[in-house]
């Protein structure tokens, strides 16, 4: 049984520093990239996310915050739905319409629909022996069933939400006459 919960908190480890820093990444790039806050938003408008400056803060702010809590493995299961819920809105958003593949024009959706799945297995493992959940003793109570209902629930729940409320493509912004 120990050899068994050594392979698993290395699992967790592995996956809570891929998907962390994956996270992370993406997130430094939406703030920091090429067009910063601003391109970030300004792209977020045009997949119909309105008012992309909300949504570039609100996807930054995810990424980073839900990146930095996988690293430490604190709330793992939140901080995987963090990663359910950016990579679902992209999912919807801006990959669905282009087929599985990422290669293809537009780039499917295989890359996001992988994190997805990927975060929901992290939440299900939990944190692992190497992260603040053991440390702090929440580990056995944030894992399993109970650890991927949290993390598929909030982050499909909560891209859900974000989508029926602000989602509008299609739509042109106040103001553009589309000429």
């Amino acid at each position: 049984m120990a050899v068994e919960a050594a392979g698993i908190d290395i699992a967790s480890l592995v996956l809570r520093i891929s998907v962390g820093g994956t996270l992370i990444a993406h997130g430094w790039n939406h703030a920091f990239g090429g067009g910063k806050i601003e391109g970030t938003a300004g792209w977020f408008e045009s997949m119909g996310l309105r008012p992309g400056r909300l949504h570039a803060l609100m996807a930054t702010g995810t990424e980073l915050g839900a990146g930095l809590l996988l690293l430490l493995g604190l709330l793992t299961p939140l901080a995987a739905a963090g990663a359910v819920g950016t990579m679902a809105v992209a999912l919807i958003t801006a990959h669905l319409r282009n087929g599985f593949f990422i290669f293809r024009p537009g780039q499917g959706y295989e890359y996001v629909l992988m994190i997805i799945l990927v975060a929901c297995a992290l939440g299900a493992l939990g944190g692992g022996g190497a992260s603040l959940d053991r440390a702090l003793g929440i580990s056995d109570d944030l894992s399993g069933w109970t650890g991927l209902a949290i993390t598929a629930l909030a982050g499909g729940l909560g891209s859900a939400l974000l989508l029926a409320v602000f989602w509008r493509p299609g739509r042109r912004p106040a103001g553009e006459t589309g000429e």
